[in-house]
């Protein structure tokens, strides 16, 4: 399996560390990704994690852009200052560091959320909001599955 997906909560542990779910742990061999862009999320009180190639791709859809043009330096500024590179230690676990929970809320649980090529971190009671409201708009526009 070479995707994100479904989601899983875990807590986290007196150190701040999370065990990241060994499913996304096995994408993460099978892509082997060792070093984790984490990017604040444009929409929801979320962190994107993936690996550099998540990155190089915002990379090229801010240099497909004038380099002047307003729209082009806000994504940088979005990229570059609203996101870090990490690692996770031996065991698996990620550091939930203040730059993670300032922007999601999280405290002592972290919802991991799959998104095919990354995944995310939510703070659970955030993310089962976020996803109710989406599938009510989903309902209403009449999509089925």
């Amino acid at each position: 399996m070479s995707r994100f997906l479904s989601n899983a909560t875990n807590r986290i542990d007196a150190k701040g560390r999370v065990s990241v779910p060994a499913a996304f742990r096995a994408v993460l061999a099978v892509r082997d990704i060792q070093e984790l862009y984490c990017l604040q999320d444009f929409v929801y009180p979320a962190i994107n994690i993936g690996g550099p190639d998540l990155l190089e791709r915002y990379e090229r859809k801010v240099a497909a852009e004038d380099p002047f043009a307003l729209g082009a330096n806000e994504m940088s500024l979005l990229l570059h200052g609203g996101g870090v590179f990490m690692r996770l230690d031996a065991e698996g676990r990620l550091m939930m560091t203040e730059f993670i929970r300032d922007f999601t809320g999280i405290s002592s649980e972290v919802c991991f959320v799959g998104r095919s090529d990354h995944f995310q971190v939510w703070q659970p009671q955030a993310f089962h909001e976020a996803q109710a409201k989406a599938r009510e708009v989903v309902r209403q526009r009449g999509l089925r599955t």
